[in-house]
């Protein structure tokens, strides 16, 4: 397989399970069918629009390429109509999201360095693109954002796109490359979930 081509249909796939991930979040709180397209759509390019601004792809191509809105749209449609069996998974949410933040940390890692950005901004872009649509989210919904919070989050989009970065760096085949960092990214999320692994948290100054 063509290695763009590869890229994006990662970038794709991100964006169908980060819509999926901000739908069936929007469901939760009772918002209406706009709300739910729109939380969808911010929670799936919210991100890489972010990403995009910072290297200099103008217009973002969140906003240019039809596709990310269509993958939005049919996953926010999907998820309202099949709502019942999503709600099934356990932790449907964070399950999707965990998904999205590996393909998007790579993905974003990676068209940093396409741009001929180095090492450092490749990975914290990668970052950016991985955690930045969710903490929009979660904003809109009024309600702390797990980066900022709790669990392994940030920390596994930072190993993905760091692991894209040394991949690309090295030269390893394409899908090593790609996959490996989302497996990674994943497999952390999806452990610090498993066993509530999280960071250390400071408790609260008692007042004199």
């Amino acid at each position: 397989m063509n290695e763009q081509l590869l890229f994006n249909l990662v970038d794709l796939a991100g964006t169908f399970a980060f819509a999926i991930s901000g739908a069936t979040a929007a469901r939760r709180c009772n918002l209406d069918l706009f709300g739910i397209l729109a939380i969808a759509f911010i929670t799936a390019c919210g991100g890489g629009i972010a990403r995009d601004l910072c290297i200099g792809a103008i217009p973002p191509a969140g906003l240019s390429d039809w596709r990310y809105l269509f993958t939005a749209i049919v996953a926010a449609l999907l998820t309202i109509v099949a709502y019942p069996w999503v709600e099934r998974l356990t932790y449907p949410v964070r399950l999707f999201d965990a998904m999205g933040l590996g393909l998007f940390a790579v993905y974003g890692a990676h068209k940093a360095l396409a741009f001929g950005h180095n090492a450092e901004v490749a990975i914290l872009l990668g970052m950016v693109t991985a955690i930045g649509g969710g903490m929009a989210r979660d904003v809109l919904l009024a309600r702390v954002s797990v980066v900022l919070q709790k669990e392994i989050y940030a920390l596994a989009a930072f190993a993905g796109a760091a692991l894209t970065v040394i991949g690309e760096h090295y030269h390893w085949p394409a899908a090593w490359a790609t996959w490996l960092p989302i497996l990674a990214c994943f497999g952390l999320r999806f452990l610090s979930l498993r066993y509530h692994w999280n960071l250390p948290r400071f408790g609260r100054d008692r007042q004199a």
